[in-house]
């Protein structure tokens, strides 16, 4: 296997090894406990070209850390060299890859061989670290690695729901449903007055295990119009009016683009929901719907088009980062299967702005002024997926915990709505 050169700043100080390496053990674990409930022949379904099968999630993941930590150590020998094709997500510097909506088809290696592989990588990597064969390019490779790898873990939750949905029997990935969360939360009005906010994140702030990805950077000035946000996210009862007011069948609030979408998909309401409008079908399997939670699984032609309805408008990624920049990640729900009603609001007013949904922006993914990629072939990471698409902030339940802040990007286009994907509503205030 061919090396690959660094990808962060010479200047950036290392994360600390010792916790890097316990960090890892946790991270890889955590991915085998949410396959475990997965037979062989659940892990290699692909349902559409956008998700991915469970064994190629625990393959890929593995193939990251075998392509960018260990093979870049003089002499390394590949567990497989074939695997480098099959696992090979986008990284067109590495070398050629398996087509993406064609990885349902590969029924071999086995599922016990790709845990084998795991195994074999993990105990290598343990190895190097073990010798002290990690320097501060290798730590900050396995430190992105473990993002990485908790964003494989959200990718392996969402992928199999669409894939047990699309299974006539629909069946549970998790029998045990857990109750509602607490009721409505009322809705109301956060003014932000006109100034000038700071947004973003640096690479590798100071000395602490802090993480940030290359679109994340630099931090700058951005400056705001007087508005106002949501105190929290649309509710599933508060879209089920749209709908019921005949939002799927006026083109008024819709973009020309997302009108044309829903009339050649065929939608009539959001993904996963029942017909009767009272079932949604989740991890659980089919569960009433709960009209306090968020609602989910929007496309961002939903989220506009019932922002128009209400006579209101998606934030800006800045004007949510800023709100988003006084309260605690950590504080959010805990991790679970599908989002429940929001809680109550933080210090600054406004609640479940991390863990419940992925709320759409109205801002385009693009790069920050004075944006640099990450050198080396890690800079395909981020940059190369700027065009025609949408920022999302916030997480979702399925998101891992620690994973988010109020400065990631997530971004997906416009018709995607297989993710825990909602809105926060925002208003002009002049």
């Amino acid at each position: 296997m061919a090396s690959v050169s660094a990808f962060a700043p010479e200047s950036a100080t290392a994360p600390s090894a010792q916790a890097l390496v316990e960090r890892f053990g946790q991270v890889r674990a955590r991915t085998l406990e949410l396959a475990a409930p997965l037979s062989a022949e659940d892990a290699m379904v692909q349902s559409m070209p956008d998700a991915s099968p469970a064994k190629w999630h625990l393959a890929h993941t593995t193939w990251f850390f075998e392509r960018f930590i260990l093979a870049d150590r003089p002499g390394y020998r590949a567990v497989n060299p074939d695997w480098d094709f099959l696992f090979n997500s986008y990284y067109q510097s590495v070398g050629p890859m398996h087509a993406r909506p064609r990885r349902g088809m590969l029924t071999r290696p086995s599922l016990d061989e790709v845990l084998d592989y795991r195994a074999q990588v993990d105990e290598r990597i343990a190895a190097c670290a073990a010798t002290d064969g990690l320097d501060d390019a290798h730590l900050k490779r396995l430190l992105l690695g473990l993002n990485h790898e908790q964003q494989h873990q959200e990718l392996l939750l969402t992928d199999i729901k669409h894939a047990f949905w699309s299974n006539p029997l629909h069946p549970a990935y998790c029998e045990a449903a857990p109750r509602a969360g607490a009721g409505a939360t009322p809705l109301r009005w956060i003014r932000v007055p006109a100034q000038t906010a700071h947004i973003g994140a640096g690479r590798w702030p100071g000395e602490s295990e802090a993480f940030a990805y290359d679109n994340e950077s630099p931090r700058h000035p951005v400056l705001l119009q007087a508005h106002a946000l949501a105190n929290r996210p649309v509710t599933h009862g508060e879209y089920r009016a749209f709908i019921e007011d005949g939002g799927y069948r006026d083109p008024g609030p819709w973009l020309s683009d997302g009108w044309a979408c829903i009339q050649d998909e065929g939608w009539q309401r959001p993904l996963y929901w029942h017909e009767d409008l009272d079932r949604v079908f989740t991890l659980h399997g089919w569960q009433p719907a709960d009209p306090d939670a968020p609602v989910c699984h929007l496309s961002y032609y939903e989220a506009d088009a019932y922002a128009r309805w209400v006579g209101a408008r998606l934030p800006t990624e800045a004007e949510w980062e800023h709100a988003a920049a006084g309260s605690d990640p950590a504080a959010a729900d805990g991790p679970g299967l599908h989002p429940r009603a929001a809680g109550a609001a933080g210090l600054c007013g406004f609640a479940q702005l991390f863990g419940g949904v992925w709320e759409w922006t109205s801002s385009a993914y693009s790069a920050y002024p004075g944006y640099r990629p990450w050198q080396g072939s890690i800079g395909e990471y981020n940059g190369k997926f700027m065009c025609a698409q949408w920022v999302l902030r916030g997480g979702s339940c399925v998101t891992p915990p620690g994973h988010v802040r109020a400065s990631y990007r997530n971004f997906f286009p416009s018709p995607a709505r297989w993710q825990f994907t909602g809105l926060r509503l925002a208003r002009d205030d002049a």
